[in-house]
């Protein structure tokens, strides 16, 4: 008979907002991954190296060729960066199928690109200052994620400018 009150007490954690529990996915897309019954990537980053400026996600899907070019994403969700605790970002996918994350942190954002800013991307790629003055994109080999038709879970490593190479901090 103690069993009631404790399926009660259980209930009320688990229908709390996502934005009241630790761990708080950011953006407009976070209820699709809460539900976790529809196509979507659940992208972790680590290694800020600051709690300043703006992040930004997007998704790239279609041709590999087409993966990262600057107006071909598929969804792509700015928030100011917050203050503390994990940044996590729900990014919905239209079906199950590969596709590529990339991340900008806009540290000063001014939605410029200054030296201070960083980056990755799924998979979490070798990349080297040559590569962004080139304009060479990372391999699809090594940034495919294969979402099924639930939530896909990646974690991006922040990668930021030091002696002449992105590095992670």
């Amino acid at each position: 008979m103690k069993t009631l009150p404790l399926i009660a007490l259980a209930s009320l954690f688990l229908a709390a907002p996502a934005a009241a529990q630790p761990g708080a996915i950011l953006g407009p897309y976070a209820a699709r991954c809460a539900a976790g019954n529809a196509p979507a990537i659940l992208v972790n980053v680590v290694g800020l190296k600051s709690r300043s400026g703006k992040l930004r996600v997007r998704t790239f899907g279609g041709p590999t060729s087409s993966w990262f070019e600057k107006k071909s994403w598929l969804t792509r969700v700015e928030v100011p960066t917050p203050a503390s605790g994990p940044v996590r970002f729900c990014m919905p996918v239209s079906s199950p199928g590969t596709y590529a994350v990339d991340f900008r942190h806009d540290v000063s954002g001014n939605g410029g690109t200054d030296r201070s800013d960083g980056g990755g991307a799924s998979g979490d790629p070798k990349v080297t200052l040559l590569d962004f003055v080139l304009g060479r994109k990372p391999s699809p080999k090594v940034t495919a994620v294969r979402v099924g038709s639930g939530v896909t879970e990646i974690t991006i490593t922040a990668m930021y400018l030091r002696n002449g190479a992105l590095r992670p901090i």
